[in-house]
């Protein structure tokens, strides 16, 4: 899951235009919350975004809130399982499904063997090229997570929402390299 942080950033960087089309987050991934040890579910809609708008009143909050006014939806869901095989490639196709639309774009694939992380992005672009909604499906032996994002955003903005409404952290800038020991 760490590395997704990484393929959101070069994803953000890189987005391309294609139109808009909806996204539902399907209902059998709810089904998976049986089997989970840890379940997040996160369903804001147009209408409770605004309301949540009102809540964010700490300075912290000003940026997050200016982002959230434009968004229509922001949907996660998140299992965590005791023991690896909890959830198959199959539970995700209902997802992946809709994705597979020439309206929307993969971004980003990360699959890794040696750790069990994967990771999938995509966006979709409204008539004008800009983002206007994003998937992100980050997958774990132990840990499935599917966000959407539906609305215009801007990639300069998302780790605004890292932390707001169960959507993970994300640090957009780059970090600094330590310097070498005896360098000058």
């Amino acid at each position: 899951m760490k590395r997704w942080g990484l393929a959101l950033i070069l994803a953000l960087m890189t987005a391309t235009g294609a139109r808009a089309q909806d996204f539902k987050m399907p209902l059998n991934l709810d089904r998976l919350a049986a089997k989970a040890s840890e379940t997040t579910e996160v369903t804001l809609n147009e209408r409770m975004l605004r309301l949540a708008e009102k809540f964010m009143n700490d300075e912290d909050d000003v940026e997050a809130r200016e982002l959230v006014k434009k968004l229509r939806g922001i949907y996660v869901r998140s299992f965590q399982f005791d023991s690896p095989g909890a959830y198959t490639d199959s539970d995700l196709e209902s997802v992946r499904s809709q994705l597979k639309s020439p309206l929307w774009e993969k971004i980003v694939n990360i699959h890794s063997k040696h750790q069990g992380e994967n990771a999938e992005i995509y966006f979709k672009a409204d008539n004008n090229d800009r983002i206007d909604g994003i998937v992100i499906i980050a997958a774990d032996p132990k840990e499935l997570t599917v966000v959407h994002v539906d609305g215009p955003v801007d990639p300069s903005d998302i780790e605004k929402l890292g932390g707001q409404f169960g959507v993970p952290q994300v640090e957009v800038r780059p970090k600094a390299k330590p310097a070498k020991a005896g360098a000058q």
